[in-house]
């Protein structure tokens, strides 16, 4: 949710704080080892901006609990997002070291609302090969889909109106971990 400016916008609760946010993405690793029945051709991709080091930190989470480390990378969607008329994209750099054919794929994400910047990822990911299944994984689900899109592991659901934003604050970028949301002065 990099895109709003949320200097004009009022906070009107913190959904997850710190331990919190540490204690659900523990669970979805767990879930998604559970599902996979383990780390044999899993990999992670984090999707730019904050779905990179959130897959960083769900790959560590892995780590500790399976002893084994997976293959990470990071995906940037700018150039497949469908407000690209309207929408001057920050171009990042996609990074992903290995190939992602026949691999079980893992997105990464911080927030899933419309489902946009999933479909933008999916055409991304699909330029660069062709996995044996794609997963979806995000901190945040707060609904409002105008996709066909649903995730495969949540760390919190987060009701939310249509006029409220979601803003997920982590350590690696901002110098904190929270959720919180906001609304519009």
């Amino acid at each position: 949710m990099s895109g709003y400016n949320f200097e004009n916008m009022t906070p009107s609760s913190i959904v997850l704080d710190d331990e919190e946010m540490r204690r659900a993405w523990t669970r979805v690793a767990h879930e998604l080892l559970e599902r996979n029945r383990g780390t044999e051709n899993l990999v992670l991709i984090g999707i730019l901006r904050k779905g990179a080091p959130l897959a960083e930190r769900l790959k560590q989470s892995i780590q500790r609990i399976e002893g084994q480390e997976i293959p990470s990378g990071v995906l940037d969607i700018s150039l497949y997002r469908d407000d690209f008329r309207t929408y001057q994209p920050k171009v990042g750099t996609t990074n992903i070291p290995f190939d992602v054919e026949g691999k079980k794929v893992v997105l990464v994400d911080d927030v899933l609302s419309t489902g946009r910047t999933v479909r933008a990822a999916l055409g991304a990911l699909n330029d660069l090969g062709r996995p044996a299944v794609i997963q979806l994984a995000v901190l945040v689900d707060r609904g409002h889909r105008e996709l066909p899109i649903r995730p495969d592991f949540v760390g919190k659901n987060v009701p939310s109106s249509r006029s409220e934003f979601v803003r997920v604050s982590l350590t690696e970028l901002e110098g904190r971990d929270t959720v919180e949301i906001f609304r519009e002065r």
